[in-house]
Parts: structure tokens; C-alpha cells; sequence
């Protein structure tokens, strides 16, 4: 299995479940690091890769990663880096790191462990949906499975001792990504996000910290790591981000008995553009292809599903171009592609004629 496998098939975060809509995916992250190691960011070269080979032993007898793929980071050339952080496997950080650090990955992607990013390791599992409290469950069973092969720097007035001290305790991040283009149309995110903020929740873009929210996707995460529980702090995250859900299903319904003409313009624009437009970037692509995401699931398009708007959020994105391609191309040369990819899928649909209801 290799990093080009993975472009055949949609991330776990865009899988399709029974709880996937407004909420796309939960994702759990835990930050550990080895006792008596020095930090990623202070370690040498030589030390780096003692600790990598090490940790990448360690993983081996975890029976969750029976299989996995096993990324060395210096070994991908940049296309493979790219397609990774694409798909939520690795962070910015880990993707300009060198020798010393790489990627554990389940086969279905549900699993994944940096390694030598900011911490020794970055243990995250992801599922569609709101999943939170299983997705706990399951990270925590690996955690422990780990630990019986690893020692964590830990002190007992503390919790776990992290590179950033806003990690330190817990070590744990959750997040649930969602799309919210009912409340974006309402001019109502801005109010959200300032009051997530004031609880202590962060929100950021598609692919996280220092992104903007393009195609209208948001994640949600918890900032605070210490005086709280695990369990405390996934109960918290999961019952606020169920709040925004119902807030953004009301959005939806405000728009269709108000601005029922907007809604169809707006999806019936996205999805002309979708079907003939010859040059599209990556953020105009998203930002329409929401709109269809929005016209799907208000029964405004038919013969269309969420799950082929997933896979073009996805395989649409610069890295992932260029692999199916197998070869290296411009800004410009994506652009003209990204278009001929999506009008090509899209004309599978033959969806034009059947676009939208009656508005009687």
C-alpha cells in the first residue's frame, strides 16, 4: 500500500454514515511524549530518529495497527506530503519535517500516529459523522495499548507533559467539522463563532489551525486540555456542536420559508458553473460544490447524492490532481483540470433537467 493507493478512494472524514449532514466528522487527537526525550523541536538529528525508531517499534505491536502503513516523512516527495495533509492525515508542521519523523496509518484511514511532529506522537482516530464518545473509546484503548510499550512524560499534579503548554493535561484536541452554509446565508457565523470562543472552543478551516472556512466547513475544538476530564471534555464538545447543529437546520428552514428564491438561485448558479465552467481554483470549487451539498440535502437537486460532492471536495484539492495525473502541474494547469474533472462527474448525473422543484 502506498501514499497514490489512498487518492482511489475518499479519506474516513468523507466517508458516508448514518450520522453524516451537518456534521461532517469527529476527529480526537491525544499529544504523548516519551519520558527523558527531548521535544521534536529541540532534539538533534540523531536523536530524533533513536526516538522515531523507537516509537515506529512500539506501534508495530499495537494490534489496532495490524497492517498499517508505515510513512517516512523524508522518503515522500512533495506531492505525497501534500495529498496526506489533504486528507487530515498529517499536519502543516509534519509536512516540512525531515529524517527522524513519519506517519502510522490504518488502511481505512480511521487511525492515524504522527510521529515527531510538535510531540513524539500525535495518536488521532476520525469517523463521519458525530461520533465523539466511541471515537474515545477506541483512542483510548490504543493509548493504553501503547503505553504498555512506551513511557509517557507524565506528572500526577499535571497529567501529561506536552511541547505547548496549552496541550499540557489531557493532551487531547476533539473537534467535529460541519458544514453551516444555512447560518453563512443568514450572516449569522460570525455571532457563532464569537460565542464558541467565549466558552473556550476554538473554530477553524477545512484543514485546521490558520485556515480560512472554505466551502463552508468549520471545525469545532476544544482549547482547554487541563482541570478537565477526557470524558468531560468530549461531553462538553459533543453538546455545544449538537446546539450549532439544530441552530444550522433552523437556518435551513428560516431560508426556504423567507428566501426560498436566494436558496434555488444560489444552488441553481453553483450547479451551472459546476457543469460548464473550463477553469476553477480550488476555493471557488468548494465554495460551489457546498452550494450543491446545500441543494441535495434540501431535496432541491435530485438524482444527485452527498457522497460524489464528498469525493470532489477531496479529489479536486492540488495533491491529489497531480497524482491522478502522475505528473507535476501549475496553479494554472490545476485549474483548467479541477473543471474538466468536476463537469466530467457531474454530467455522469444528468441532473439539468430535474434541477429544482417546482417553486409553485
Amino acid at each position: 500500500m502506498r501514499v497514490e493507493d489512498l487518492v482511489e478512494r475518499p479519506g474516513a472524514w468523507l466517508s458516508m454514515g448514518p450520522e453524516t449532514g451537518v456534521a461532517i466528522s469527529s476527529r480526537i487527537r491525544l499529544a504523548r511524549n516519551i519520558r527523558g526525550a527531548a521535544f521534536p523541536g529541540w532534539a538533534g538529528q540523531e536523536e530524533s530518529v533513536q526516538i522515531a525508531d523507537s516509537i515506529f517499534d512500539a506501534l508495530g505491536k499495537v494490534s489496532e495497527l495490524d497492517g498499517a502503513l508505515v510513512l517516512k516523512i523524508d522518503q515522500l516527495d512533495p506531492v505525497d506530503r501534500q495529498i496526506l495533509r489533504e486528507r487530515h492525515l498529517i499536519s502543516n508542521e509534519l509536512v516540512d519535517k525531515g529524517e527522524g519523523s513519519g506517519l502510522v496509518v490504518t488502511r481505512d484511514e480511521s487511525v492515524a500516529v504522527m510521529v515527531n511532529e510538535e510531540d513524539h506522537l500525535r495518536l488521532q482516530v476520525i469517523s463521519p459523522g458525530i461520533n465523539l464518545d466511541r471515537l474515545w473509546a477506541r483512542i483510548d484503548a490504543i493509548d493504553s495499548s501503547l503505553e504498555e510499550h512506551l513511557t509517557y512524560s507524565f506528572a500526577p499534579d499535571i497529567g501529561y507533559l506536552t511541547a505547548c503548554p496549552t496541550n499540557v493535561g489531557t493532551g487531547l484536541r476533539a473537534s467535529v467539522m460541519v458544514h453551516l452554509p444555512g447560518l453563512s446565508l443568514m450572516h449569522e457565523v460570525e455571532p457563532v463563532v464569537k460565542g464558541l470562543s467565549k466558552i473556550g472552543l476554538a473554530v477553524r478551516g477545512l484543514l485546521g489551525e490558520g485556515t480560512e472556512a472554505a466551502g463552508n466547513m468549520f471545525q469545532i475544538s476544544n482549547q482547554v486540555t487541563l482541570g478537565q476530564s477526557e470524558v468531560e471534555i468530549i461531553g462538553r464538545l459533543s453538546e455545544v456542536v449538537s446546539e450549532v447543529i439544530v441552530h444550522e437546520h433552523n437556518a435551513r428552514q428560516r431560508l426556504m420559508e423567507g428566501r426560498e428564491s436566494q436558496v434555488r438561485d444560489l444552488v441553481g448558479r453553483a450547479h451551472g458553473i459546476l457543469r460548464q465552467a473550463h477553469l476553477m481554483t480550488s476555493r471557488e470549487m468548494l465554495d460551489l460544490l457546498s452550494a450543491l451539498r446545500l441543494g441535495i440535502e434540501l431535496e432541491l437537486v435530485r438524482n444527485a447524492d452527498v457522497k460524489l460532492v464528498n469525493e470532489l471536495m477531496l479529489l479536486t484539492q492540488p495533491g491529489h490532481l497531480q497524482r491522478i495525473l502522475k505528473q507535476t502541474i501549475s496553479p494554472e494547469e490545476r485549474d483548467v483540470v479541477r473543471a474538466r474533472m468536476v463537469r466530467e462527474r457531474l454530467a455522469k448525473l444528468t441532473i439539468e433537467k430535474d434541477l429544482t422543484r417546482d417553486a409553485t
